[in-house]
């Protein structure tokens, strides 16, 4: 094997990787959301874990975060909670930054 096929291997392995812990955050991110807005809502603990499930399911509907942000506006509206898009989007950005650390720590 030469040394650019080297070179091109190990840039293969770290995209694979690069794009399994995006994957990782992303659905960890979902997760985190789903949690969040479960509280705003008012679910107990055991209803509030299947709820953060199904907004995790939600994002495998379409590419982005469009079909996740959807979900949970709808739910919160249904519920008569009041928040924005904009609200939303804020809250997940926060929460990439925490659950890329937390998938990054391994946890």
């Amino acid at each position: 094997m030469s040394t650019f096929d080297k070179r091109q291997e190990g840039f293969e392995k770290k995209f694979a990787l690069d794009e399994e812990q995006k994957f990782k955050a992303e659905a960890r991110r979902n997760k985190l959301l789903g949690l969040w807005v479960a509280e705003k809502l008012g679910m107990p603990a055991d209803a509030a874990a299947a709820y953060a499930k199904e907004v995790v399911a939600s994002d495998f509907e379409e590419s982005g975060d469009s079909d996740v942000v959807r979900k949970v506006m709808g739910d919160l509206t249904a519920k008569g909670v009041a928040m924005t898009e904009p609200q939303i989007r804020a809250k997940m950005d926060e929460l990439m930054a925490t659950a890329v650390m937390q998938v990054k720590a391994g946890t």
